[in-house]
């Protein structure tokens, strides 16, 4: 069954690592578009998402930070249309997904991180590819990390089934983390009711953040199927540290 995507981008972090900014940490300029005009964090994602079929784009911010719309606009220099929706569930990842929930339920989903960089250009295409022959409800794309306790770290099966998810264990022999995803709405549906189970807890102060691996887990411990496909050539920078955010510029600038 061929549904329309649309991409989630949750952009409502504060940025804290990098310490004071002047604008918003997906604003930040990073190299330089064909026609010589600055290109900004964020962007990468963007045509990543635009490549993969991407129909329209649903940006997921913290109040405050009206340079992202102001900067995009409604997503004309894109040809399709951006909207932007306000996180008012401080609770991780997962919430702030969960906030476009009533616009995307029908359709399948790209999702990525605005503050990470990935190589190569056809990612979704591939995880797209992967969800169809597969038919599983999420695809994860798995890029090779040196710091296991700075990602969501991925076991799979020889077939690429994900076995387990282990969000930033301080010490790991696993190798691969995943920083990008495509789903079904089986598991947009999912998250919305797992986030309806969970949402006490954090109200209560037992629990304080959510990561996205955490509910993907779930998903796995209820008998849905993840998939994934390995980028062995790709690339993943966070630029969310400055360590990071220095290398991004000596590569791309």
């Amino acid at each position: 069954m061929n549904r329309s995507v649309a991409g989630i981008i949750p952009a409502a972090g504060l940025g804290s690592r990098l310490g004071q900014m002047p604008c918003s940490k997906e604003l930040y300029p990073l190299g330089f578009k064909t026609d010589g005009s600055p290109k900004v964090a964020s962007e990468y994602l963007l045509e990543l998402m635009q490549q993969g079929g991407a129909e329209q784009i649903y940006f997921i911010l913290r109040s405050g930070k009206w340079d992202i719309p102001a900067y995009y606009g409604d997503g004309e220099n894109y040809k399709m249309p951006f909207a932007y929706l306000l996180m008012n569930r401080p609770y991780g990842t997962p919430f702030s997904v969960d906030q476009a929930y009533s616009f995307v339920k029908s359709k399948t989903i790209v999702f990525g991180f605005p503050d990470i960089l990935i190589e190569p250009e056809n990612v979704f295409a591939q995880l797209l590819n992967r969800q169809q022959e597969t038919e599983a409800v999420v695809v994860l794309g798995l890029f090779k990390v040196a710091h296991p306790h700075k990602w969501d770290m991925v076991e799979t099966d020889t077939n690429g089934q994900v076995k387990v998810i282990l969000p930033k264990p301080d010490n790991s022999t696993l190798t691969q983390a995943w920083c990008l995803a495509v789903w079904s709405p089986e598991f947009t549906e999912f998250i919305h009711e797992y986030l309806q189970d969970v949402e006490p807890k954090f109200i209560a102060g037992e629990l304080k953040e959510l990561p996205m691996g955490a509910v993907i887990q779930a998903a796995i411990d209820n008998g849905m199927i993840v998939q994934s496909v390995y980028f062995r050539e790709g690339t993943c920078l966070d630029i969310g540290t400055p360590e990071d955010l220095k290398k991004a510029i000596k590569r791309l600038t």
